[in-house]
């Protein structure tokens, strides 16, 4: 079950991590970032643009509107430097929905309506901890194309960038 400071500790993970990511990620050309590299996405950048279309989905219905428009597939932004502004500005919207979050509020079951018009309705705390696995699963596939060009990509184990600093 999720819990406020979870959902807090996540939101400032996810944050950090597509900090990291896009980091690395500005090391290529856009010509490298848009090769295709034979993932679901076929890119690095298209896959950093389905990232995005996937906050957007759920971060508009847990806010009470709808989701926008537009296939999973799709690419908001051509220029990286204004994916990356943009993915700063959709990872504050994450953390001030995190900060703001209640138990009550993730206890509750919520009713959502899926892309393809089909309704559900799920415990809250499962649908936000999905949002967070999503980014998680589709950093890692950015993470190995990074490799495949040829980059060394940063760690993103969630305790070496919460707590970058070794113990004495």
């Amino acid at each position: 079950m999720s819990t406020p400071a979870h959902c807090r500790m996540m939101a400032r993970y996810n944050r950090l991590a597509n900090q990291r990511l896009y980091e690395a990620c500005a090391a290529l050309s856009d010509e490298e970032r848009k090769a295709d590299r034979h993932a679901f996405f076929r890119s690095i950048h298209g896959t950093l643009n389905h990232i995005m279309v996937g906050d957007r989905v759920w971060m508009a219905r847990f806010e009470g509107g709808s989701a926008p428009l537009g296939g999973l597939d799709a690419i908001l932004y051509e220029d990286f430097d204004e994916l990356r502004a943009a993915r700063d500005a959709e990872d504050a919207r994450i953390d001030a929905y995190a900060a703001a979050i209640t138990q009550p509020e993730l206890d509750a079951d919520f009713a959502s309506v899926s892309s393809a018009g089909v309704r559900f309705v799920d415990p809250l705390n499962q649908l936000v901890t999905h949002m967070f696995n999503h980014q998680i699963h589709h950093r890692g596939q950015v993470h190995h194309m990074l490799s495949d060009a040829g980059l060394d990509p940063p760690s993103l184990d969630m305790h070496r960038i919460l707590n970058p600093t070794p113990a004495a």
